[in-house]
């Protein structure tokens, strides 16, 4: 009996085989480069010929003098772009589900979930043509109303917002159509109880949609947590400059720089596997998190 369903199952597990190749290719072979962060690696060396120095890249890092400014601006822009993107979508799902007319339901949906599909090279170029201080769309109706230019992405006060609001505004459709999709799995059957014991739409809104939500709003942040040290590298490369790198600085476009422009992989290498330790633990905590609060588990 085991052996027919194994042979009945065969062709299915060989589906699977391509995408394990490439996961082993790119996902796992490639970790032993950690290695790295223990030496003083050179090109021309390479693993094995490298000197091994220990934890002398960690101690580099540490005593770097903008380590801890890099790690605040990480910590506080994900942190920010968690926080607001998930408030975001749950507001503009309970207001989509108030629509009536399927068709601008139907158009809304498309039109605030296109940005999800752009790449931050072309949305990028959009937003430094939009906020530019002499020619920009932004500044000119600033200028209109009496204000000065603002250098949105030249001035430190103003650039953690610009990447924080950006972010919303291209994944919040997105995540708008999780919580949609959680809306309709609300028993209609409550809200016409919550109709004959005279509830508004307000109070239906709120004793009815939103605790009919609360189970996916909470996997939704439990597996956010994950991302705390995530700030979004292609966002920052693509608008950041040094005049902002005491706010925008990140440490995955710190990574880029101390591997690229001062060819010091050792010490790259050593931030890049800090990060992936703490992620892993977090990521590790949130889904944790996420089974005894939302009852959610891969396996």
């Amino acid at each position: 009996m085991k052996t027919t369903r194994w042979i009945r199952e065969m062709p299915l597990h060989m589906l699977l085989l391509p995408g394990l190749i490439l996961v082993l290719v790119y996902s796992y072979v490639p970790m032993l480069g950690v290695v790295i962060a223990f030496q003083k690696f050179t090109i021309f060396s390479g693993w094995f010929g490298s000197p091994w120095i220990g934890l002398d890249n960690f101690r580099f890092v540490l005593d770097m003098p903008n380590t801890g400014q890099v790690i605040w601006n990480t910590i506080f822009i994900a942190c920010m772009k968690i926080v607001f993107g998930l408030f975001v979508p749950i507001v503009v799902a309970l207001l989509l589900n108030e629509v009536s007319r399927s068709f601008i339901k139907r158009g809304v949906q498309t039109l605030i979930y296109l940005p999800h599909f752009l790449s931050w090279v072309i949305l990028g170029g959009i937003l430094i043509d939009l906020l530019s201080p002499s020619e920009g769309i932004v500044n000119a109706m600033l200028g209109k109303l009496g204000f000065e230019p603002i250098f949105f992405l030249a001035d430190n006060r103003w650039f953690p917002a610009v990447l924080i609001a950006s972010d919303v505004w291209k994944e919040f459709g997105f995540s708008t159509i999780v919580y949609l999709a959680a809306i309709t799995s609300v028993n209609p059957t409550l809200y016409e109880a919550a109709v004959v014991d005279g509830a508004n739409r307000w109070k239906q809104t709120f004793h009815v949609t939103l605790p009919g939500m609360m189970p996916i709003i909470v996997l939704m942040v439990t597996l956010s947590l994950g991302n705390v040290l995530n700030a979004g590298f292609d966002q920052v490369f693509n608008l950041a400059n040094p005049l902002v790198y005491e706010s925008g600085d990140i440490l995955d476009t710190m990574i880029y720089r101390i591997a690229f422009n001062d060819a010091q992989y050792g010490v790259a290498t050593a931030v890049g596997l800090f990060k992936s330790v703490v992620s892993f633990l977090l990521i590790s905590v949130s889904y944790w998190l996420a089974y005894r609060l939302a009852n959610y588990r891969i396996f």
